[in-house]
């Protein structure tokens, strides 16, 4: 897709994956409005987004929405918003999410249920909605997670949440092409951004798998929506480790104590080059 004189919204937007997809779309020419619920997140990315030639010249514009995803009557008003300030909207990437480390009987049935309502009944409302306004041509794409693709302890309800993010842009693809609106979902494993949160409370198996930086998960997503990818998986090696899991869950208890044991190495590695040790 090219991106110039296209317009994209985009949750999450503030920091890490959000942050660089709007950085490259900025590049490339396209208007973004970024939507998070910190409003001074939210305008020191802006600055930064406008610091780029793009802007300067004119060719793309920013846009901030203060907006909790959770909140549906804020999702209501997004995408007309958008279009409103900005002429169209050619782009939703449903990127903001939450998660609650630990047990599941570590966590309250609030948090829980938060975890549900950030990560997969936000972003399918907003495609619903989105969909009103959205261009023929244009594209939605869901950050979704290789957690998503394989369950694992300790991750229970955000695997949940994740997979079924999965399955619905899988299906929501599919009802799309008579539209010729296309339906991304990208799958990272681990991202050196904030939303590790408390470091330490992250699983071991968490750090098993190669990290990427927020850039890299852009750069993919992008080269996958220009090929008009259903799907793609950062890393690829880590994509076919969790395919594997799932289909043979004999072989992920097998395999599990060895990517524990190695994620813990490398967590604790991470840890000492973060200064938290």
């Amino acid at each position: 897709m090219q991106l110039q004189h296209k317009v994209a919204l985009i949750t999450g937007g503030s920091s890490g994956i959000g942050f660089s997809l709007a950085k490259r779309m900025v590049q490339g020419g396209a208007s973004v409005a970024l939507v998070a619920r910190n409003v001074d997140a939210l305008e020191a990315a802006a600055s930064r987004l406008r610091g780029e030639s793009s802007v300067q010249n004119g060719t793309s514009r920013v846009l901030t929405i203060a907006a909790d995803v959770a909140d549906r009557t804020a999702l209501d008003r997004l995408p007309q918003t958008v279009v409103e300030a900005l002429g169209g909207l050619d782009l939703l990437v449903n990127n903001a999410g939450v998660n609650h480390r630990g047990l599941a009987l570590g966590n309250t049935p609030d948090q829980l249920a938060q975890i549900i309502d950030v990560n997969l009944a936000a972003p399918v409302y907003l495609s619903r909605r989105a969909l009103d306004f959205l261009r023929p041509g244009g594209a939605i794409i869901q950050i979704s997670s290789l957690a998503g693709k394989v369950p694992f302890i300790e991750q229970a309800t955000y695997s949940a949440s994740k997979a079924g993010l999965r399955f619905f842009s899988i299906a929501l693809g599919e009802e799309l092409e008579s539209r010729n609106i296309h339906v991304l979902c990208v799958n990272p494993g681990p991202v050196d951004t904030g939303f590790f949160g408390d470091v330490k409370k992250a699983s071991d198996i968490t750090f098993s798998q190669p990290m990427s930086t927020p850039d890299e998960i852009a750069d993919v997503t992008l080269r996958a929506l220009a090929l008009r990818q259903v799907e793609v998986d950062q890393p690829q090696v880590s994509g076919w480790l969790a395919t594997l899991g799932y289909v043979s869950p004999a072989l992920k208890r097998l395999l599990r104590p060895i990517l524990m044991r190695r994620g813990a190495r490398n967590k604790e590695e991470y840890m000492r080059r973060k200064g938290l040790l």
